[in-house]
Protein backbone atom coordinates (compact mmCIF):
# COMPACT_ATOMS: atom_id res chain seq x y z
CA UNK A 1 0.00 0.00 0.00
CA UNK A 2 1.28 3.46 -0.93
CA UNK A 3 1.36 6.18 1.71
CA UNK A 4 0.60 9.56 0.12
CA UNK A 5 0.58 12.97 1.81
CA UNK A 6 -1.51 15.61 0.02
CA UNK A 7 -0.33 19.18 0.64
CA UNK A 8 -2.94 21.82 -0.22
CA UNK A 9 -4.27 25.21 0.82
CA UNK A 10 -7.97 24.30 0.95
CA UNK A 11 -10.17 21.24 1.22
CA UNK A 12 -13.89 20.67 1.34
CA UNK A 13 -15.75 20.47 3.72
CA UNK A 14 -13.36 22.43 5.99
CA UNK A 15 -12.48 25.48 3.88
CA UNK A 16 -13.33 26.24 0.25
CA UNK A 17 -12.95 29.04 -2.29
CA UNK A 18 -13.13 27.00 -5.50
CA UNK A 19 -12.71 23.72 -7.31
CA UNK A 20 -9.35 22.90 -5.68
CA UNK A 21 -11.15 22.27 -2.40
CA UNK A 22 -13.57 19.86 -4.10
CA UNK A 23 -10.69 17.86 -5.56
CA UNK A 24 -8.77 17.67 -2.29
CA UNK A 25 -11.99 16.73 -0.52
CA UNK A 26 -12.96 13.86 -2.82
CA UNK A 27 -9.85 12.43 -4.54
CA UNK A 28 -8.29 10.97 -1.33
CA UNK A 29 -11.52 9.13 -0.58
CA UNK A 30 -11.56 7.66 -4.10
CA UNK A 31 -7.92 6.61 -3.82
CA UNK A 32 -8.62 4.84 -0.54
CA UNK A 33 -11.89 3.30 -1.71
CA UNK A 34 -10.83 2.03 -5.12
CA UNK A 35 -7.05 1.65 -4.90
CA UNK A 36 -6.21 0.95 -1.23
CA UNK A 37 -3.91 3.95 -0.97
CA UNK A 38 -3.43 5.50 2.48
CA UNK A 39 -3.86 9.20 1.73
CA UNK A 40 -3.52 11.85 4.40
CA UNK A 41 -4.08 15.58 3.81
CA UNK A 42 -2.23 18.48 5.44
CA UNK A 43 -3.67 22.03 5.43
CA UNK A 44 -3.24 25.36 7.21
CA UNK A 45 -5.48 25.77 10.25
CA UNK A 46 -7.31 28.91 9.15
CA UNK A 47 -9.42 30.93 11.54
CA UNK A 48 -12.17 30.67 8.90
CA UNK A 49 -12.57 26.92 9.42
CA UNK A 50 -15.93 26.56 11.21
CA UNK A 51 -15.97 25.67 14.90
CA UNK A 52 -17.94 22.49 14.14
CA UNK A 53 -14.66 21.14 12.69
CA UNK A 54 -12.19 22.91 14.96
CA UNK A 55 -13.91 21.52 18.05
CA UNK A 56 -13.31 17.96 16.79
CA UNK A 57 -9.58 18.44 16.18
CA UNK A 58 -7.01 16.73 18.37
CA UNK A 59 -3.87 18.60 19.41
CA UNK A 60 -0.79 16.55 18.51
CA UNK A 61 2.34 18.60 19.16
CA UNK A 62 4.13 21.92 18.75
CA UNK A 63 7.37 22.48 16.86
CA UNK A 64 9.63 25.20 15.48
CA UNK A 65 9.78 26.30 11.84
CA UNK A 66 12.98 28.01 10.60
CA UNK A 67 12.37 30.98 8.27
CA UNK A 68 15.64 32.77 7.68
CA UNK A 69 16.68 34.34 11.00
CA UNK A 70 13.24 33.60 12.46
CA UNK A 71 12.08 30.53 14.35
CA UNK A 72 8.31 30.49 14.14
CA UNK A 73 6.08 28.44 16.41
CA UNK A 74 3.69 25.95 14.82
CA UNK A 75 1.24 23.43 16.21
CA UNK A 76 -0.10 20.26 14.66
CA UNK A 77 -3.73 19.17 14.97
CA UNK A 78 -5.49 16.16 13.46
CA UNK A 79 -9.00 15.09 12.58
CA UNK A 80 -10.48 12.00 10.92
CA UNK A 81 -13.40 12.50 8.54
CA UNK A 82 -14.93 9.92 6.18
CA UNK A 83 -12.05 7.52 6.93
CA UNK A 84 -9.39 10.07 5.87
CA UNK A 85 -6.96 11.60 8.36
CA UNK A 86 -6.39 15.33 8.05
CA UNK A 87 -3.54 17.31 9.61
CA UNK A 88 -3.70 21.05 10.26
CA UNK A 89 -0.75 23.41 10.76
CA UNK A 90 -1.58 26.20 13.20
CA UNK A 91 0.10 29.60 13.54
CA UNK A 92 -1.81 32.60 14.84
CA UNK A 93 0.21 35.21 12.96
CA UNK A 94 -0.17 33.67 9.50
CA UNK A 95 -3.59 32.02 9.63
CA UNK A 96 -5.76 33.84 12.17
CA UNK A 97 -7.20 36.20 9.56
CA UNK A 98 -10.44 36.77 7.68
CA UNK A 99 -10.40 34.85 4.42
CA UNK A 100 -7.55 32.65 3.26
CA UNK A 101 -5.96 34.52 0.31
CA UNK A 102 -5.42 38.07 -0.84
CA UNK A 103 -2.91 39.35 1.74
CA UNK A 104 0.27 41.27 0.90
CA UNK A 105 2.34 38.56 2.60
CA UNK A 106 0.67 35.51 1.01
CA UNK A 107 4.07 34.42 -0.29
CA UNK A 108 5.58 34.44 3.19
CA UNK A 109 2.53 32.69 4.64
CA UNK A 110 2.83 29.76 2.24
CA UNK A 111 6.63 29.60 2.55
CA UNK A 112 5.96 29.13 6.27
CA UNK A 113 3.30 26.50 5.61
CA UNK A 114 5.55 24.61 3.17
CA UNK A 115 8.51 24.63 5.56
CA UNK A 116 6.20 23.55 8.39
CA UNK A 117 5.10 20.57 6.29
CA UNK A 118 8.72 19.43 6.02
CA UNK A 119 9.46 20.04 9.71
CA UNK A 120 6.37 18.11 10.83
CA UNK A 121 7.43 14.81 9.23
CA UNK A 122 9.02 13.40 12.42
CA UNK A 123 5.76 14.10 14.28
CA UNK A 124 3.42 12.29 11.88
CA UNK A 125 2.04 8.86 12.71
CA UNK A 126 2.78 7.49 9.24
CA UNK A 127 5.69 7.68 6.81
CA UNK A 128 4.79 9.02 3.35
CA UNK A 129 6.18 7.38 0.23
CA UNK A 130 4.88 10.26 -1.91
CA UNK A 131 4.39 13.96 -1.20
CA UNK A 132 1.71 15.27 -3.56
CA UNK A 133 1.53 19.08 -3.68
CA UNK A 134 -1.37 20.95 -5.24
CA UNK A 135 -1.10 24.36 -6.95
CA UNK A 136 1.29 27.20 -6.18
CA UNK A 137 0.61 27.29 -2.45
CA UNK A 138 2.25 23.84 -2.17
CA UNK A 139 4.99 24.36 -4.78
CA UNK A 140 7.57 25.33 -2.16
CA UNK A 141 6.73 22.21 -0.14
CA UNK A 142 7.50 20.03 -3.18
CA UNK A 143 10.81 21.87 -3.66
CA UNK A 144 11.85 21.63 0.00
CA UNK A 145 10.90 17.95 0.12
CA UNK A 146 13.32 17.29 -2.73
CA UNK A 147 16.12 19.43 -1.26
CA UNK A 148 15.85 18.57 2.45
CA UNK A 149 14.63 14.98 1.94
CA UNK A 150 12.80 14.52 5.27
CA UNK A 151 12.12 10.85 4.38
CA UNK A 152 14.47 8.52 2.54
CA UNK A 153 13.39 7.88 -1.07
CA UNK A 154 10.41 10.26 -0.77
CA UNK A 155 8.93 10.87 -4.21
CA UNK A 156 7.22 14.11 -5.20
CA UNK A 157 4.23 14.89 -7.39
CA UNK A 158 3.08 18.42 -8.24
CA UNK A 159 -0.39 19.05 -9.67
CA UNK A 160 -1.18 22.23 -11.60
CA UNK A 161 -4.85 23.08 -11.09
CA UNK A 162 -4.64 26.54 -12.70
CA UNK A 163 -1.35 27.84 -14.07
CA UNK A 164 -2.63 31.42 -14.13
CA UNK A 165 -1.93 31.79 -10.39
CA UNK A 166 1.77 31.21 -9.70
CA UNK A 167 2.67 32.76 -6.32
CA UNK A 168 5.16 35.44 -7.36
CA UNK A 169 7.48 37.10 -4.83
CA UNK A 170 10.53 39.41 -4.89
CA UNK A 171 13.71 37.40 -5.47
CA UNK A 172 15.38 38.67 -2.29
CA UNK A 173 12.87 36.65 -0.24
CA UNK A 174 14.96 33.58 -1.07
CA UNK A 175 17.86 34.78 1.06
CA UNK A 176 15.55 36.16 3.74
CA UNK A 177 13.29 33.13 4.27
CA UNK A 178 14.67 29.91 2.79
CA UNK A 179 17.77 28.88 4.80
CA UNK A 180 19.20 27.27 1.66
CA UNK A 181 22.54 27.57 -0.17
CA UNK A 182 22.47 30.04 -3.07
CA UNK A 183 23.08 27.13 -5.46
CA UNK A 184 19.37 26.29 -5.12
CA UNK A 185 18.17 29.76 -6.13
CA UNK A 186 17.74 28.82 -9.80
CA UNK A 187 15.16 26.19 -8.92
CA UNK A 188 12.88 28.89 -7.48
CA UNK A 189 13.51 31.91 -9.73
CA UNK A 190 11.68 32.71 -12.96
CA UNK A 191 11.99 36.00 -14.87
CA UNK A 192 13.59 37.78 -11.91
CA UNK A 193 10.96 36.70 -9.37
CA UNK A 194 10.55 33.82 -6.98
CA UNK A 195 7.82 31.68 -8.51
CA UNK A 196 6.13 29.05 -6.33
CA UNK A 197 4.49 27.33 -9.29
CA UNK A 198 7.79 27.07 -11.13
CA UNK A 199 9.55 25.70 -8.04
CA UNK A 200 7.00 22.89 -7.80
CA UNK A 201 7.31 22.04 -11.50
CA UNK A 202 11.11 22.16 -11.44
CA UNK A 203 11.60 19.98 -8.35
CA UNK A 204 8.80 17.43 -8.82
CA UNK A 205 9.49 13.89 -9.98
CA UNK A 206 6.20 14.00 -11.89
CA UNK A 207 3.96 16.92 -12.83
CA UNK A 208 0.27 16.36 -13.38
CA UNK A 209 -2.54 18.62 -14.39
CA UNK A 210 -6.28 18.20 -14.35
CA UNK A 211 -7.05 17.16 -17.92
CA UNK A 212 -5.10 15.69 -20.86
CA UNK A 213 -5.94 18.63 -23.14
CA UNK A 214 -4.77 21.17 -20.56
CA UNK A 215 -1.50 19.25 -20.21
CA UNK A 216 -0.91 19.86 -23.92
CA UNK A 217 -2.23 23.45 -23.93
CA UNK A 218 0.13 24.69 -21.19
CA UNK A 219 3.13 23.82 -23.35
CA UNK A 220 1.89 26.63 -25.60
CA UNK A 221 2.68 30.30 -24.80
CA UNK A 222 -1.00 31.31 -25.10
CA UNK A 223 -2.01 29.09 -22.17
CA UNK A 224 1.19 28.77 -20.12
CA UNK A 225 1.31 32.22 -18.49
CA UNK A 226 5.02 32.27 -19.38
CA UNK A 227 5.99 28.85 -18.03
CA UNK A 228 5.98 26.90 -21.32
CA UNK A 229 9.80 26.60 -21.55
CA UNK A 230 10.08 24.64 -18.32
CA UNK A 231 6.95 22.61 -19.11
CA UNK A 232 8.45 21.62 -22.46
CA UNK A 233 11.60 20.54 -20.61
CA UNK A 234 9.47 18.43 -18.27
CA UNK A 235 7.11 17.16 -20.99
CA UNK A 236 8.11 13.50 -20.49
CA UNK A 237 7.09 13.80 -16.84
CA UNK A 238 3.90 15.83 -17.48
CA UNK A 239 0.62 13.89 -17.30
CA UNK A 240 -2.99 15.05 -17.64
CA UNK A 241 -5.52 13.27 -15.41
CA UNK A 242 -9.13 14.40 -15.75
CA UNK A 243 -10.86 15.36 -12.51
CA UNK A 244 -13.94 13.53 -11.35
CA UNK A 245 -16.76 14.58 -9.06
CA UNK A 246 -18.13 13.05 -5.90
CA UNK A 247 -21.16 11.29 -7.30
CA UNK A 248 -22.55 10.68 -3.82
CA UNK A 249 -22.42 14.39 -3.01
CA UNK A 250 -23.75 15.47 -6.43
CA UNK A 251 -26.62 13.05 -6.83
CA UNK A 252 -30.08 14.23 -8.00
CA UNK A 253 -31.59 11.03 -6.60
CA UNK A 254 -30.92 12.12 -3.02
CA UNK A 255 -29.96 15.82 -3.13
CA UNK A 256 -31.83 17.52 -0.29
CA UNK A 257 -31.49 20.94 -1.91
CA UNK A 258 -33.75 20.22 -4.87
CA UNK A 259 -37.53 20.18 -5.02
CA UNK A 260 -38.02 16.75 -6.63
CA UNK A 261 -35.45 13.95 -6.64
CA UNK A 262 -34.97 12.03 -9.87
CA UNK A 263 -32.59 9.80 -11.79
CA UNK A 264 -33.35 10.23 -15.50
CA UNK A 265 -36.99 11.36 -15.42
CA UNK A 266 -37.62 14.41 -17.58
CA UNK A 267 -41.05 14.79 -15.99
CA UNK A 268 -39.48 15.24 -12.57
CA UNK A 269 -36.81 17.49 -14.01
CA UNK A 270 -39.55 19.72 -15.38
CA UNK A 271 -41.06 19.87 -11.90
CA UNK A 272 -37.73 21.23 -10.69
CA UNK A 273 -37.84 23.76 -13.53
CA UNK A 274 -41.24 25.02 -12.39
CA UNK A 275 -40.00 25.26 -8.78
CA UNK A 276 -37.02 27.36 -9.90
CA UNK A 277 -39.20 29.58 -12.09
CA UNK A 278 -41.41 30.24 -9.09
CA UNK A 279 -38.41 31.03 -6.88
CA UNK A 280 -36.81 33.42 -9.39
CA UNK A 281 -40.04 35.02 -10.57
CA UNK A 282 -39.83 33.78 -14.15
CA UNK A 283 -43.00 32.90 -16.09
CA UNK A 284 -44.06 29.32 -15.39
CA UNK A 285 -43.57 27.04 -18.38
CA UNK A 286 -42.44 23.41 -18.34
CA UNK A 287 -41.68 23.45 -22.06
CA UNK A 288 -39.75 26.71 -22.38
CA UNK A 289 -36.02 25.88 -22.67
CA UNK A 290 -34.04 27.00 -19.62
CA UNK A 291 -30.35 27.90 -19.95
CA UNK A 292 -28.28 28.43 -16.79
CA UNK A 293 -24.83 29.70 -15.89
CA UNK A 294 -23.28 29.08 -12.47
CA UNK A 295 -19.86 30.67 -12.36
CA UNK A 296 -17.45 33.26 -11.10
CA UNK A 297 -18.22 36.34 -13.22
CA UNK A 298 -14.72 36.81 -14.65
CA UNK A 299 -13.22 37.07 -18.13
CA UNK A 300 -11.80 33.53 -18.02
CA UNK A 301 -15.32 32.10 -17.98
CA UNK A 302 -16.22 33.64 -21.35
CA UNK A 303 -18.46 36.48 -20.21
CA UNK A 304 -17.15 38.91 -22.82
CA UNK A 305 -18.58 36.52 -25.43
CA UNK A 306 -21.88 36.42 -23.56
CA UNK A 307 -22.02 40.24 -23.53
CA UNK A 308 -21.69 40.35 -27.31
CA UNK A 309 -24.58 38.01 -28.13
CA UNK A 310 -26.95 37.92 -25.16
CA UNK A 311 -29.39 40.58 -26.34
CA UNK A 312 -29.73 38.83 -29.70
CA UNK A 313 -30.24 35.38 -28.17
CA UNK A 314 -32.88 36.76 -25.82
CA UNK A 315 -35.03 37.46 -28.89
CA UNK A 316 -35.67 33.70 -28.91
CA UNK A 317 -38.36 32.10 -26.74
CA UNK A 318 -35.96 31.09 -23.94
CA UNK A 319 -35.26 31.68 -20.27
CA UNK A 320 -31.82 32.24 -18.73
CA UNK A 321 -30.78 32.08 -15.08
CA UNK A 322 -27.34 33.24 -13.87
CA UNK A 323 -25.75 32.66 -10.47
CA UNK A 324 -22.42 34.03 -9.29
CA UNK A 325 -20.29 36.96 -8.23
CA UNK A 326 -17.18 38.51 -9.68
CA UNK A 327 -16.03 41.54 -11.63
CA UNK A 328 -18.10 44.74 -11.31
CA UNK A 329 -18.26 44.96 -15.11
CA UNK A 330 -20.17 41.69 -15.40
CA UNK A 331 -22.26 42.10 -12.27
CA UNK A 332 -23.42 45.49 -13.51
CA UNK A 333 -24.11 44.15 -16.98
CA UNK A 334 -26.29 41.28 -15.80
CA UNK A 335 -28.18 43.51 -13.39
CA UNK A 336 -28.97 45.82 -16.31
CA UNK A 337 -30.04 42.97 -18.62
CA UNK A 338 -32.18 41.43 -15.90
CA UNK A 339 -34.02 44.72 -15.43
CA UNK A 340 -34.58 45.11 -19.17
CA UNK A 341 -35.72 41.50 -19.74
CA UNK A 342 -37.40 40.43 -16.48
CA UNK A 343 -39.54 37.82 -18.24
CA UNK A 344 -36.54 36.08 -19.75
CA UNK A 345 -33.46 36.51 -17.57
CA UNK A 346 -32.76 36.48 -13.85
CA UNK A 347 -29.33 37.15 -12.37
CA UNK A 348 -28.68 36.22 -8.75
CA UNK A 349 -25.43 38.03 -7.92
CA UNK A 350 -24.34 36.02 -4.89
CA UNK A 351 -23.34 32.45 -4.24
CA UNK A 352 -25.87 30.07 -2.77
CA UNK A 353 -25.08 26.34 -2.85
CA UNK A 354 -28.71 25.35 -2.47
CA UNK A 355 -29.79 27.57 -5.35
CA UNK A 356 -26.92 26.26 -7.48
CA UNK A 357 -28.18 22.69 -7.02
CA UNK A 358 -31.74 23.79 -7.86
CA UNK A 359 -30.47 25.42 -11.05
CA UNK A 360 -28.58 22.32 -12.15
CA UNK A 361 -31.70 20.23 -11.47
CA UNK A 362 -33.97 22.64 -13.38
CA UNK A 363 -31.76 23.38 -16.37
CA UNK A 364 -32.15 22.05 -19.87
CA UNK A 365 -28.79 23.57 -20.84
CA UNK A 366 -25.67 24.65 -18.97
CA UNK A 367 -23.54 27.36 -20.66
CA UNK A 368 -19.75 27.40 -20.04
CA UNK A 369 -17.90 29.18 -22.89
CA UNK A 370 -14.55 29.52 -21.07
CA UNK A 371 -11.53 31.24 -22.56
CA UNK A 372 -9.46 28.54 -20.86
CA UNK A 373 -10.48 25.83 -18.42
CA UNK A 374 -7.93 23.46 -16.84
CA UNK A 375 -10.63 20.90 -16.11
CA UNK A 376 -13.90 22.41 -14.99
CA UNK A 377 -16.25 20.71 -12.55
CA UNK A 378 -19.43 22.59 -13.38
CA UNK A 379 -19.97 20.82 -16.71
CA UNK A 380 -19.53 17.47 -14.93
CA UNK A 381 -22.09 18.42 -12.31
CA UNK A 382 -24.45 19.58 -15.06
CA UNK A 383 -24.18 16.20 -16.78
CA UNK A 384 -24.78 14.47 -13.45
CA UNK A 385 -28.02 16.49 -13.09
CA UNK A 386 -28.95 15.73 -16.74
CA UNK A 387 -28.44 19.26 -18.06
CA UNK A 388 -26.85 19.50 -21.52
CA UNK A 389 -23.55 21.42 -21.46
CA UNK A 390 -22.66 24.06 -24.05
CA UNK A 391 -18.91 24.69 -23.89
CA UNK A 392 -15.88 25.97 -25.71
CA UNK A 393 -13.42 23.29 -26.77
CA UNK A 394 -10.58 23.98 -24.34
CA UNK A 395 -8.88 22.05 -21.56
CA UNK A 396 -11.10 19.73 -19.60
CA UNK A 397 -14.23 20.97 -21.39
CA UNK A 398 -12.89 19.44 -24.59
CA UNK A 399 -12.10 16.18 -22.79
CA UNK A 400 -15.51 15.75 -21.14
CA UNK A 401 -18.08 17.20 -23.58
CA UNK A 402 -18.47 15.56 -26.99
CA UNK A 403 -20.42 17.65 -29.53
CA UNK A 404 -23.76 16.16 -30.56
CA UNK A 405 -23.76 14.70 -34.06
CA UNK A 406 -27.30 14.32 -35.33
CA UNK A 407 -26.18 11.97 -38.14
CA UNK A 408 -24.52 9.41 -35.88
CA UNK A 409 -26.52 10.19 -32.73
CA UNK A 410 -23.29 10.54 -30.72
CA UNK A 411 -22.34 13.31 -28.31
CA UNK A 412 -23.39 14.55 -24.87
CA UNK A 413 -23.45 18.31 -25.44
CA UNK A 414 -22.64 21.20 -27.76
CA UNK A 415 -19.29 22.89 -28.33
CA UNK A 416 -17.43 25.43 -30.45
CA UNK A 417 -13.69 25.79 -30.96
CA UNK A 418 -12.81 29.45 -31.62
CA UNK A 419 -13.08 32.02 -28.86
CA UNK A 420 -15.61 33.96 -30.89
CA UNK A 421 -19.00 35.37 -29.90
CA UNK A 422 -20.70 34.50 -33.19
CA UNK A 423 -19.58 30.89 -32.90
CA UNK A 424 -21.16 30.79 -29.44
CA UNK A 425 -24.38 32.29 -30.81
CA UNK A 426 -24.45 29.76 -33.63
CA UNK A 427 -24.17 26.83 -31.23
CA UNK A 428 -26.84 28.32 -28.95
CA UNK A 429 -29.23 28.54 -31.88
CA UNK A 430 -28.37 24.97 -32.84
CA UNK A 431 -29.06 23.73 -29.31
CA UNK A 432 -32.49 25.35 -29.52
CA UNK A 433 -33.29 23.56 -32.78
CA UNK A 434 -32.28 20.20 -31.31
CA UNK A 435 -34.39 20.89 -28.20
CA UNK A 436 -37.49 21.34 -30.36
CA UNK A 437 -36.83 18.15 -32.36
CA UNK A 438 -38.12 15.32 -30.19
CA UNK A 439 -36.11 12.60 -31.95
CA UNK A 440 -32.77 14.41 -31.80
CA UNK A 441 -33.40 15.66 -28.27
CA UNK A 442 -34.19 12.14 -27.13
CA UNK A 443 -30.93 10.78 -28.58
CA UNK A 444 -28.94 13.55 -26.95
CA UNK A 445 -30.52 12.95 -23.54
CA UNK A 446 -29.73 9.24 -23.73
CA UNK A 447 -26.08 10.15 -24.20
CA UNK A 448 -26.19 12.60 -21.30
CA UNK A 449 -27.67 9.87 -19.10
CA UNK A 450 -24.73 7.58 -19.93
CA UNK A 451 -22.06 10.18 -19.05
CA UNK A 452 -20.07 9.13 -16.00
CA UNK A 453 -17.36 11.16 -14.33
CA UNK A 454 -16.81 9.57 -10.94
CA UNK A 455 -13.30 9.53 -9.44
CA UNK A 456 -12.82 5.79 -10.01
CA UNK A 457 -10.90 5.98 -13.30
CA UNK A 458 -8.98 9.09 -12.24
CA UNK A 459 -7.90 7.39 -9.01
CA UNK A 460 -6.49 4.50 -11.04
CA UNK A 461 -4.52 6.94 -13.20
CA UNK A 462 -3.08 8.71 -10.15
CA UNK A 463 -1.93 5.39 -8.73
CA UNK A 464 -0.18 4.71 -12.04
CA UNK A 465 1.60 8.06 -11.67
CA UNK A 466 2.65 7.22 -8.11
CA UNK A 467 3.95 3.79 -9.16
CA UNK A 468 5.79 5.05 -12.25
CA UNK A 469 7.50 7.93 -10.52
CA UNK A 470 11.28 7.76 -10.59
CA UNK A 471 13.02 9.89 -7.98
CA UNK A 472 14.91 12.82 -9.50
CA UNK A 473 18.14 14.03 -7.93
CA UNK A 474 18.53 17.80 -7.56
Amino acid sequence: MKNVLFVASECSPFIKTGGLADVIGSLPQALKKYERVDVRVILPLYDEIPSEWRDKMKYETSFRVPLGWRNQEASLYSLEHNSIKYYFISNDYYFTRKGIYGYYDDGERFIFFSRAVIEVFPHLDFTPDVLHGHDWQAGIAVALAKIIQPVENLKTIFTIHNIKYQGLMPHDMFEEFFNLPSSHFGGFEWNGMLNCMKSGIFHADKVTTVSPSYAEEIKNPFFSEGLHPILLEKSEDLVGVINGIDTDEYNPMKDSHIEVNYRHSRVKKKENKVALQERLGLPISEEKPLYVMISRLVEQKGFHLIQCILEEFLQEDVQIAILGTGDEEFEGYFSHISENHPEKLKAYLAFDEGLARQMYAAADFFIMPSKFEPCGLSQLIALQYKAVPIVRETGGLKDTVTPFNELTGEGNGFSFSNYNAHDLLTVLHYSLRVYHDDTKWGKLLKNVNKSQFSWKQSAREYVNVYECTTKVTI
